[in-house]
């Protein structure tokens, strides 16, 4: 007799509707299968109305930005910057000139830590001072503060995990001292799920004075964000992870940092006057956008941020958190299923992790394809933490606001199949 399929969760949104705008969504791969996308942690699909948006600016309004007079370049100047402004209300900044627009989280990560490499006292990170991050970060996140202590004689110290995929802050005052200069960490583990205490990690921060960075290029797209009440120094997001296109990415920075810091590109645009033996530069945020910026990407942004606030941030919260819980409980029916990182949905996100038996996670996610379903296998540019957990890498299955309790159950089929295909 075949097992009941658990019911569906309630406190879901209209995926019914909302799949109607994802034009991508309606494919079908390899002979007719319908496609099931579960690599949202990854990029996330695209709702017709940034794609619009970006049609009607490349048809009807492109131009570069900021220094014509004609109305074509008004025009682009004005989407633009009314692209800033949206962003800025998205993540509650105090002023629309905190939010830069870089080509993606790298970048914006990569500007802080060459900034506060070339800063000025208070702010310079040199020999004596320390750098604290997580085992728990993405590369982007690893690979620039690792750049910075090689190249000033910084000491670089991380946070630990625990068995279960949280943060090890047992030995909090002893990691983040009086010589850390800044610390910079994941707001939502893109592995593990994992949501991280940051009152706690930013209240010790403050206690030493030390500027704090958090990558949120996991939690901008899934809960609502507010860089004031995460009372951060500087936060990074990425926009194609948020239903906007590739190629561009914010940094917000609190106001007086951006105007005592130096900028990281230099060119057109960021200058205020410039001779042959000294530049003066713009205020922020022009200071920080060297040369043509991504205007056509940055409109999409603008036009992703119009469709995810007119669902409600804490609406795509709560139906994720149930997809995950849904998953979570369908997941442990598997056998010789692990899942890393945590097990309870009350405080992750909405990826899961997972190795199954001793397939490895490359044969899953290709036999998971041929069946339709399409996920994330690798170490997902975190690999300390697979080398923490002892396995070479994972399955990662990742939801968002348009994915349904269907689509978990043919993720279950399917790893059944792939028991089946290789037992």
């Amino acid at each position: 007799m075949t097992e009941a399929i658990p019911a569906a969760p309630p406190g879901l949104l209209d995926t019914e509707a909302i799949r109607k705008d994802f034009p991508l969504l309606d494919r079908t791969v390899h002979g007719g299968k319908r496609l099931v996308y579960l690599d949202n942690a990854a990029s996330s699909q695209k709702p017709r109305q940034v794609l619009d948006a970006m049609n009607a600016y490349y048809e009807r309004h492109h131009a570069n930005v900021h220094r014509g007079v004609h109305v074509l370049a008004e025009e682009a100047t004005a989407l633009y910057e009314g692209a800033r402004d949206k962003v800025a209300a998205f993540v509650n900044a105090p002023s629309r000139d905190e939010v830069v627009f870089t080509k993606n989280a790298s970048e914006s990560l990569n500007l802080v830590a060459n900034m506060l490499g070339w800063a000025d006292e208070p702010y310079r990170v040199d020999s004596g001072t320390e750098i604290v991050i997580t085992e728990m970060e993405h590369h982007s996140n690893i690979v620039p503060w690792q750049f910075l202590a090689q190249r000033t004689g910084a000491k670089l110290k991380w946070f630990g995990l625990t068995d279960d995929g949280r943060l090890d802050l047992s030995d909090l005052d002893q990691v983040i001292t009086e010589r850390t200069k800044v610390v910079s960490f994941v707001l939502v583990s893109n592995v593990l799920g994992t949501v991280n205490p940051y009152e706690a990690i930013i209240r010790r921060a403050q206690q030493v004075g030390a500027l704090v960075v958090i990558d949120a290029s996991q939690a901008a797209p899934h809960m609502p964000l507010d860089v004031q009440a995460l009372q951060a120094d500087f936060v990074a997001f990425t926009g194609h992870k948020m239903c906007g296109p590739t190629g561009i990415g914010v940094l917000w920075g609190r106001q007086e940092l951006l105007e005592d810091l130096p900028p990281f590109l230099g060119g057109g645009e960021m200058i205020e006057t410039v001779t042959m033996s000294a530049s003066t530069y713009a205020p922020a945020p022009h200071k920080f956008e060297a040369g043509t910026p991504p205007i056509a990407q940055a409109v999409g942004l603008g036009a992703a941020v119009d469709y995810l606030s007119g669902i409600g941030m804490d609406r795509i919260a709560a139906h994720e958190h149930a997809i995950t819980q849904y998953a979570l409980g369908r997941l442990s029916e598997v056998p010789d299923l692990r899942i890393i990182g945590p097990v309870s949905g009350e405080d992750r996100g909405a990826t899961i992790s997972f190795t199954l038996a001793d397939i490895h996670p490359h044969d899953v996610g290709q036999v998971l394809d041929e069946q339709g379903i399409a996920v994330r296998v690798g170490h997902h540019c975190a690999r300390p933490v697979c080398l923490r957990y002892g396995i070479p890498a994972t399955t990662r299955a990742s939801f968002y606001l348009y994915s349904t309790p269907a689509e978990v159950d043919a993720l279950v089929a399917g790893l059944e199949y792939v028991r089946g295909f290789f037992r």
